[in-house]
C-alpha cells in the first residue's frame, strides 16, 4: 500500500476542473502532491502557490509524476498519453470528444500503464451504474428509460453520463430509451426508470456542486497509482 503522497500532474489546469483539482488537492497534502500544472498557453506567473506551471508545448519537461489527471481538449490528449506511456505513469482522463483513433490509442496504452477514462468521475454515479446493471439483469423485459437534466448551456444530448448509465443497462440486455432536459443552472441530474406491469423502480443521482467530479478524480488517481496496467472504471476503484 502506498503511504507517500501521490505525485500529480494536472493537465488542463486553467479550466474549471483543473482549478478545482488544484484547490482540493492543496488541502490534503498528506494524500496529494501537485508536481506540475499544464495549460494551453505559456503561463504567467510560472509558479502559483508553490506549483510550477508549464505550457502544453513544454510537456516533455515536467517533473516526475505518479498520475496525470487530464481535463483538457482532444488536441492536447495525444502528447499527454504518449508521455504517460514513456514514463510508465498512470493516466486519469475526463477529456470528452476524443476520436475513435484516440480511443484505440487508449486501449493500446492500457497494455503498458494503468488508466481510467470516464465521462463522469462522481463516485455516486459509479455506484449507480453498478446498481443499474444489476437491476437490468434482474428485471428482464421491463421498460428502461434514462432521463437527464442539465443547465441550458450544455450542448450534447444525451449526456455522456446518461449514455454510460444506458450502457450499464444495455450490458444486461435492456433496450434503453433516452430523454434530455436543459433548464436553468442544473449541475446534473440522472434518473434511470425501470417500468413493469403495475410497478416501477427509479434510481436517481443529483449533483449539486461540480466539486464532486474533481474529488472523484482525485480519489481515482490515488487508487490507480501502482496498479497493474489496464483500463479501469471508476467503479473498479471505489475502495
Amino acid at each position: 500500500m502506498n503511504t507517500s503522497p501521490t505525485r500529480l500532474l494536472i493537465h488542463g489546469a486553467s479550466g474549471r476542473m483543473g482549478q478545482a483539482l488544484l484547490r482540493l488537492a492543496a488541502v490534503e497534502p498528506e494524500r496529494y502532491q501537485i508536481v506540475g500544472a499544464v495549460t494551453r498557453r505559456t503561463p504567467s506567473p510560472r509558479v502559483v502557490d508553490g506549483v510550477p506551471h508549464f505550457a502544453a508545448s513544454e510537456l516533455a519537461g515536467v517533473p516526475a509524476f505518479d498520475v496525470a489527471i487530464d481535463f483538457s481538449l482532444p488536441e492536447g490528449f495525444d502528447p499527454l498519453l504518449a508521455l504517460c506511456v514513456e514514463r510508465k505513469a498512470a493516466l486519469v482522463s475526463g477529456t470528452t470528444g476524443i476520436s475513435s483513433a484516440q480511443q484505440n490509442a487508449l486501449a493500446t496504452a492500457a497494455a503498458t500503464i494503468p488508466l481510467v477514462w470516464a465521462t463522469n468521475f462522481s463516485l455516486g454515479v459509479a455506484v449507480m451504474a453498478e446498481l443499474v446493471e444489476r437491476a437490468a439483469s434482474a428485471l428482464q423485459g421491463w421498460d428502461v428509460d434514462v432521463v437527464e437534466s442539465h443547465h441550458v448551456h450544455k450542448k450534447d444530448a444525451p449526456s455522456g453520463t446518461a449514455l454510460t448509465l444506458g450502457q450499464a443497462a444495455g450490458s444486461a440486455g435492456a433496450q434503453v430509451h433516452y430523454a434530455s432536459l436543459r433548464a436553468g443552472d442544473i449541475v446534473g441530474e440522472h434518473t434511470v426508470q425501470f417500468a413493469g406491469l403495475g410497478e416501477r423502480i427509479e434510481l436517481t443521482h443529483r449533483a449539486t456542486h461540480r466539486d464532486i467530479f474533481a474529488r472523484g478524480a482525485l480519489h481515482v488517481a490515488g487508487r490507480v497509482r501502482g496498479r497493474t496496467p489496464g483500463a479501469y472504471r471508476v467503479r473498479d476503484l471505489l475502495d
